[in-house]
């Protein structure tokens, strides 16, 4: 038997005022998780570690729904240990139909139970107890004292629990629609008051719970006789007395009724080692609730659940000063030298920008000594112009912002420089907690400062103090001050915490250089060329209506191939094909599942709607890119610093990243993708098998470094060791199986997942894998050593020190803790991978400049760099791109970088 009350850790009892009494809520746990499983797809809800959600999710919001609606005094969730109750014991076949658990919802009561602890609600479990009984002990505990009770279930055997105290809330339509079960509800649905529901229920019986009933008495008739004899002990004693053949088979049934009465009858005195006042509802926990749903990656239901249930009554810092003002033309330069010379300043800038543009409105400053400052860019004076510039400019002016790539681009297009940025709050979070979903200003704030943004008339420190002669600016204004101010005190708190974790130098030496890298490239863009967009689109717009055609000619009829239902039909009723994963829906019809079909089967309709689903999304990454190119005919991408955990960038608006380069087809779209007017040509430059290259170095394997410094093909070369053949007698099979090894050891690769590449069994994949090893022992050790070194101190390293948290590493869920293995096998490769690129475009970028050349760096994609070259700069800027390239790392292997040289990406391609 086991509990967790609710934490009265995490702040006072919430509630809404003084009550007449007590409003109990409890809440069936494991029926409501289920009803949330089968409510939401799984393959809609899953984290970057491979944990299902679902469950979690439907019940997390149906928790704040619920909440919301009936504001409880007191919450309680109770949950099943097991199926082995007493009542199992009393009848083998209890419950016995029962499905076993998906095991997509392995995991997820768990998880459950973690976001109760987090939002401070009690629960508990008992051995040898359903949920329904601690619910009826609670709730007769409830009736004792005279409370309200509402149950939330989706089990009937709790209607018996309905009296004039308490109603049960029954899911109609999964978890986000209730049906209110009160006496009269109850009355008028099955013909019996609930004091007579579970007798009805053993007339009937319960087809989930494996009680059959009286055969051929439905709820009408099992109504009637219990109104005519008043109530099931009557009922028996009189059996001989019920007319028909539906009396015969009653009497024929009496044991199967007397059995299912005695097991549906709920226990109302299970010693449960939790009490009404264990129930009290309290806060929730912010810290807690921020990182579990971080770890989720709930951030929508985060927002619903602070914007529900705001924690208005938190303590929240107030020990700042602010003294603002509204600076009027010719005052600027005054408050700068007042309040911005020294020490840092906060600086928070409004206006709009992305896609390579931006424009300033107003610019909000603050200063350690509790100074802040709002002007409209509008309102500024030639010398207010002058002084702002030059301050902003001044590299020895130390200044602090959130998300500074943007407003750093809105200050270029007004013709400012900006230099001097000490410290970005929203990199700097992002180093301290790389996996956390969202770095929101306000977020941050309440989280390390303990203060809300708030806008309140007032000047944000809790002195009253009135904010004057701000106009119709006033809201804004005060706002943006805030903001100000707040990074300056992130900003401490955050370099302190990188200080602490040596991680500073990853702040200030490789993120705050890149973003101003990669605000020019964000602003310089890359050209496009429409014709060759417009032929692209045309292009695969006909393979998508002739693969569309092809695909109905196979089968004889017209089918929307967009439709997973249509296509179910088609599959595995029509054609009868090998069903596919099963899913809520019926059987996947996702890519992984249809291309395995393909190869199983090879049936000429999963052909071609393998090829219509290629064309269409060839076709919608060629019309983005139509609707992205701008009155400059170029495509102008924003990158994002702050999504990938391992340090890699993202692109987005449009996502060049994600251009398809696997078939000709997809390599065909960088063809659109030319050099501007006054450059000569495109340079794409690529490391060759960076990651493995980081392996090698890592590991120290002595023979996988010697096979990249032998010159010879490395795949061809590490065959030759694991076959013990000259690489000469290496077979494309035996290369492909290797190369598949060699790509797949830092993704955590399963002797299932290489047996499912290379399309051999899972016996000869494991004992390539074995093979490898042998060959390859440095490279195993090292991996082994990853994670357990992982699961000792929690987080992995790149070769910068930039790190990963992995606390699933020590879960008790087996899939998140091997999905947490995987990532930090990955982590530490694919970041220092990243890190390398990251220190090539800072050294290039410099080299570039210093060298006075006028070629430019325009695309960053994972592994390669792509460069827009000036007339005459052909030879200096390849020798830069080799030297910064091939030198951003020291390691015991050679970085190669290719290089290649074109009017177009494509003709670039090497």
């Amino acid at each position: 038997m086991s509990a967790q009350p609710a934490s009265p850790e995490s702040g006072p009892a919430v509630g809404d005022g003084p009550v007449d009494r007590p409003l109990l809520m409890l809440i069936d746990g494991h029926s409501m998780a289920y009803r949330a499983f089968y409510a939401l797809p799984t393959e809609n809800f899953s984290t970057q570690t491979g944990q299902f959600t679902n469950a979690v999710y439907g019940f997390t919001s149906m928790l704040i729904n619920v909440l919301r609606d009936e504001r409880p005094t007191h919450v309680g969730v109770c949950f099943d240990v097991s199926r082995r109750t007493f009542r199992t014991e009393q009848y083998a076949d209890y419950k016995a139909t029962r499905a076993k658990s998906p095991d997509e919802f392995t995991g997820q009561v768990a998880l459950i139970k973690e976001v109760l602890d987090a939002l401070s609600i009690g629960h508990v479990e008992a051995d040898g107890f359903e949920a329904d009984d601690l619910i009826a002990t609670l709730t007769t505990q409830a009736d004792d004292r005279n409370w309200d009770t509402i149950i939330v279930t989706g089990d009937r055997d709790s209607f018996q629990l309905i009296d004039g105290n308490t109603t049960v809330l029954y899911p109609k339509r999964g978890v986000s629609e209730m049906s209110r079960m009160t006496p009269e509800a109850v009355l008028d649905k099955y013909g019996v008051g609930p004091e007579r529901y579970s007798e009805l229920a053993a007339l009937v019986g319960e087809t989930s719970d494996n009680l059959p009933g009286v055969p051929g008495v439905g709820a009408k008739t099992a109504a009637k006789w219990l109104s005519q004899f008043d109530g099931l002990e009557n009922l028996l004693v009189r059996a001989d007395q019920v007319p028909g053949k539906a009396g015969e088979s009653f009497r024929q049934h009496v044991d199967d009724v007397v059995r299912n009465r005695r097991l549906n009858r709920l226990v109302r005195d299970v010693d449960l080692p939790i009490g009404l006042d264990d129930l009290v509802r309290h806060r929730w926990n912010r810290e807690a609730v921020h990182e579990l749903f971080d770890a989720l990656e709930f951030r929508v239901l985060r927002d619903r659940l602070i914007e529900t249930f705001p924690l208005d009554d938190e303590p929240v810092d107030t020990g700042f000063e602010l003294v603002t003002q509204r600076l009027a033309p010719g005052e600027v330069a005054a408050w700068l030298t007042a309040h911005a010379t020294g020490g840092l300043t906060g600086v928070d800038v409004q206006g709009h920008w992305g896609s390579g543009r931006g424009d300033v409105t107003a610019i909000a400053l603050a200063g350690e000594d509790g100074a802040a400052a709002w002007m409209s860019t509008d309102e500024l004076s030639p010398a207010d112009d002058t002084a702002l510039a030059d301050w902003l400019a001044d590299p020895a002016r130390p200044k602090a912002m959130h998300s500074a790539k943007g407003p750093m681009l809105a200050l270029w297009e007004r013709g400012w420089a900006f230099d001097g940025l000490a410290c970005d709050t929203e990199v700097a979070a992002y180093l301290l907690r790389p996996d956390q979903r969202s770095y929101d200003l306000e977020d941050l704030s309440i989280r390390h400062l303990k203060r809300e943004l708030r806008v309140d008339g007032t000047d944000g420190s809790g002195s009253g103090q009135e904010m004057l002669d701000f106009g119709d600016d006033e809201g804004a204004a005060m706002a943006a001050m805030i903001r100000a101010r707040a990074v300056i005190d992130l900003a401490r708190e955050m370099l302190g915490e990188l200080d602490a974790l040596g991680q500073r130098s990853l702040l200030v030496g490789i993120e705050l250089p890149l973003q101003r890298i990669l605000a020019r490239m964000e602003r310089t863009g890359i050209a496009v060329d429409n014709d060759v967009l417009d032929d692209l689109f045309a292009t695969f717009d006909a393979r998508v209506r002739q693969a569309e055609q092809e695909a109905w000619d196979s089968v004889g009829q017209q089918v929307n191939l967009g439709s997973p239902k249509q296509l179910q039909a088609v599959l595995f009723d029509q054609l009868n094909l090998p069903k596919t994963k099963k899913i809520k829906s019926g059987y996947t019809t996702d890519a992984e599942a249809l291309e395995g079909l393909y190869a199983k089967t090879g049936h000429p309709f999963l052909e071609h709607l393998l090829v219509h689903r290629d064309a269409i999304k060839l076709r919608q990454a060629v019309e983005g890119l139509r609707k992205a190119v701008q009155d400059d005919g170029r495509v102008h991408t924003t990158y994002l610093q702050t999504v990938a955990a391992t340090g890699r960038l993202s692109s987005t608006d449009p996502n060049l990243q994600n251009i398809p380069i696997r078939t000709e087809e997809g390599r065909r779209v960088r063809q659109a993708f030319v050099v501007g007017s006054g450059f000569e040509g495109l340079m794409s430059a690529d490391y060759s098998q960076i990651e493995m290259r980081v392996m090698a170095h890592a590991s120290g394997d002595a023979d996988l470094i010697e096979a990249f410094r032998s010159g010879v093909d490395f795949h061809t070369v590490t065959a030759s060791r694991v076959y013990r053949v000259r690489s000469d007698e290496v077979t494309p099979a035996q290369r492909a199986g290797v190369k598949q090894m060699n790509y797949g050891l830092a993704y955590g690769l399963s002797a299932y997942g290489l047996s499912s590449r290379l399309g051999v069994s899972v016996a000869q994949a494991r004992e390539l894998m074995d093979d490898y090893f042998a060959t390859f022992g440095g490279v195993r050790d090292y991996l082994q050593e990853v994670v357990a070194g992982a699961r000792r101190v929690g987080y992995t390293e790149t070769l910068l020190g930039r790190r990963r948290y992995l606390p699933d590493l020590t879960s008790s869920n087996r899939q998140r803790r091997e999905m947490a293995e995987r990532m930090a096998l990955n982590a530490p490769i694919q970041g220092s991978a990243a890190d390398i690129i990251k220190v090539a475009m800072i050294g290039l970028d410099e080299a570039l400049r210093t060298s006075g050349l006028a070629s430019r760096m325009l695309l960053q994609i994972h592994d390669e760099l792509v460069l827009e070259v000036a007339p005459g700069e052909r030879e200096r800027v390849e020798e830069l791109v080799r030297e910064r390239m091939g030198g951003a790392a020291d390691l015991q292997v050679p970085l190669d970088v290719s290089i290649g040289y074109g009017r177009t990406w494509l003709e670039a391609a090497h």
